[in-house]
C-alpha cells in the first residue's frame, strides 16, 4: 500500500480547530486508531517504538478501567485510581502520538477520518470504539435511568445514591422515603452482578454508620434479569452460587422478567410487577458505537462490525475493527467472540503483529481467540471463576478476581490507590470520602429531555453520553 505522504508539520503557532489536525513530520506508514480502550491501548503497546506512526485518537485524555466503575459509583474508589491518562501512558513511544478529538465520519474513498478539531489521513484505520448502552428503544427508560459506561456515569451515579439517601432522611412522606431509597439493576451479567453486591454491603455496612435515623430494612435492592439465570455466560455452578450470594446479601433477585416501562418513579415489568423506585441503573445492553461512513451491510446484530479472520472490516481495504466493536463470524463464533477485556486485549496484540507483517510484506496468520476463563464478584470474600474445567467460588475465587484486577490496572500509582482502598476496606467496611459536589444528572444518554425533579434536584443534560457495561 502507498504510504502516507501528507506531512503535517508543527510550527511555533498553536494548534486550534482547522482543516488538518497537526502531526509530527514523518514519512513512515501511518496507522490511525480510533478509541483508547483495552484493544486500542493493547495495539499502542504492540506497536510502540516499530517503524510505523502510530497515532490514538479519543473523546477522552485518558483510559477508563471499566471493571471497577461500580466500585466508583458505590464510593468503594475514587475515580482517579481508575483512570490513567495516555500521555503517561505513551510517554517515550517515540512513534507515537496522541489527539484529544471525537471522530465523526471516515471517508473511506480519501483515506481520511473527520473529527470535531479537524481531519487527518491514514494508511491504515484501526476502530477500537467500543459500545454503549443498548435501551432497545425505550425512550422513557433511557430518559430516567443511568447507565455505567463512563466514570462520568459512575460518578453519577453515586451522586444519585447520595443525593437521594439525603433528601429521604428530609421528607417526612414514607412513600417518597421508599422510592428514594429503593434500587432497581436492570442486567444480571457481571456488571449487575457486582454493581448490586457492592450496593448491598454498602446498605450493611455504611448506610448504618452515616444514617442511624434510618431503619435496617429502609434500603431495598432489586437485580432484575430477563434470563432465568445470573451469568449466563459463565457456567450454572457460577450462576447458582452466585444468586445464593445476593439472596444472602438480601438482594431480591427478580428471574425471568424484563422491565417494560420506567417513568422515573415506578418502575415496570412485562409481567405486570411494579417497583416504587427512584434510581435506576441500566446494564442491560449494549451495542456498537462507531463513526458514519461504514456501509450498513456490513453492521451485524448489536450494532457490530463484521470482520474477517484478520479483523478487517467486511468491504474495506484498510480498516480493521478490534475490542467490543467487532464481530468475527465463524462456524466456532456464529455470534462474535465475547465482548470482554482479554478478547480485547489479544485482538489489538494480534492486530499489531498482522500490520507490522503487511507493512514489511511478511506471512500473517489468522486471529485465534484464547479463553483464559472468567471471574465475577458478588462482595467482599464472595466471588466465582469458571477457569476452564476448574469451577470455584468463595474466598479464594474473590482472591483470584482481586489479584488479576489489581495486576490490570495501568499506572504504580493506580495500583498502590487502589490495593490501599481495599486493605482498608477488608479490615474496616469502610469507603472512600461519600461527599455531594454536584447534582446528579439524568437523561445523560437520552435525545430528548425530561420534567424537572425538583425534590432530587436534578440538573438536565441532553448531550449524548456513550455507556455500556463491557467487563
Amino acid at each position: 500500500m502507498k504510504q502516507n505522504q501528507m506531512l503535517n508539520g508543527i510550527d511555533d503557532h498553536t494548534c486550534k480547530v482547522t482543516e488538518v489536525i497537526c502531526l509530527p513530520n514523518s514519512r513512515l506508514p501511518r496507522v490511525v486508531i480510533v478509541g483508547g480502550g483495552f484493544a486500542g491501548l493493547a495495539l499502542v503497546e504492540g506497536l510502540k517504538n516499530k517503524d510505523v506512526q502510530v497515532v490514538l485518537i479519543d473523546r477522552n485524555n485518558f483510559h477508563q478501567f471499566q471493571p471497577l466503575f461500580y466500585q466508583v459509583a458505590t464510593s468503594g474508589l475514587e475515580p482517579d485510581s481508575i483512570v490513567f491518562p495516555f500521555r503517561k501512558q505513551i510517554k517515550g513511544y517515540k512513534n507515537v502520538s496522541f489527539r484529544l478529538a471525537e471522530v465523526k465520519e471516515i471517508q473511506a474513498s480519501t483515506n481520511t477520518v473527520i473529527t470535531d478539531k479537524g481531519k487527518l489521513t491514514y494508511d491504515y484505520l484501526v476502530l477500537a470504539t467500543g459500545t454503549k448502552t443498548n435501551f432497545f428503544g425505550m425512550e422513557e427508560v433511557e430518559r430516567n435511568s443511568l447507565g455505567m459506561k463512563d466514570i462520568r456515569d459512575s460518578l453519577n451515579i453515586r451522586h444519585m445514591m447520595l443525593q437521594n439517601l439525603e433528601q429521604a432522611a428530609i421528607t417526612c412522606d414514607d412513600e417518597e422515603r421508599d422510592a428514594l431509597t429503593n434500587f432497581v439493576i436492570v442486567g444480571g451479567g457481571p456488571a449487575g452482578v457486582e454493581m448490586a453486591g457492592a450496593l448491598a454491603e454498602f446498605c450493611k455496612y455504611i448506610l448504618p454508620k452515616d444514617y442511624p435515623e434510618y431503619p435496617s430494612s429502609i434500603m431495598n435492592i432489586y437485580l432484575v434479569e430477563a434470563m432465568d439465570e445470573l451469568l449466563v455466560a459463565m457456567s450454572d455452578k457460577a450462576s447458582s452460587k452466585t444468586l445464593t450470594y445476593l439472596e444472602n446479601l438480601n438482594v431480591k433477585v427478580l428471574l425471568k422478567e424484563s422491565v417494560s416501562n420506567y417513568d422515573g418513579r415506578i418502575v415496570q415489568t412485562k409481567s405486570g410487577k411494579t417497583i416504587l423506585a427512584k434510581n435506576l441503573i441500566w446494564t442491560a445492553g449494549v451495542k456498537g458505537d462507531f463513526p458514519k461512513g461504514i456501509d450498513e451491510r456490513h453492521v451485524v446484530k448489536g450494532n457490530r462490525l463484521k470482520t474477517d479472520a484478520y479483523l478487517k472490516v467486511d468491504g474495506q481495504e484498510n480498516i480493521y475493527a478490534i475490542g467490543d466493536i467487532a464481530a468475527l463470524i465463524s462456524e466456532e463464533t456464529p455470534k462474535g467472540h465475547p465482548q470482554v477485556a482479554q478478547a480485547a486485549i489479544q485482538q489489538g496484540k494480534y492486530l499489531a503483529c498482522t500490520l507490522m507483517g503487511i507493512i514489511n510484506d511478511k506471512p500473517i496468520g489468522l486471529f485465534s481467540y484464547k479463553d483464559k476463563g472468567s471471574l465475577a464478584t458478588v462482595g467482599k470474600r464472595k466471588a466465582v471463576a469458571d477457569l476452564g474445567k476448574l469451577k470455584f467460588a468463595g474466598y479464594f475465587a474473590w482472591l483470584l478476581w482481586s489479584v488479576v484486577h489489581l495486576l490490570s490496572i495501568s499506572g504504580f500509582r493506580n495500583k498502590l490507590l487502589v490495593g490501599f482502598n481495599w486493605a482498608v476496606s477488608y479490615f474496616s467496611y469502610e469507603k472512600s470520602n461519600r461527599v455531594i459536589i454536584r447534582n446528579f444528572k439524568l437523561n445523560t444518554t437520552a435525545k430528548t429531555q425530561t420534567k424537572d425533579n425538583s425534590e432530587n434536584h436534578l440538573e438536565k443534560d441532553v448531550n449524548t453520553k456513550k455507556s455500556s457495561i463491557d467487563v
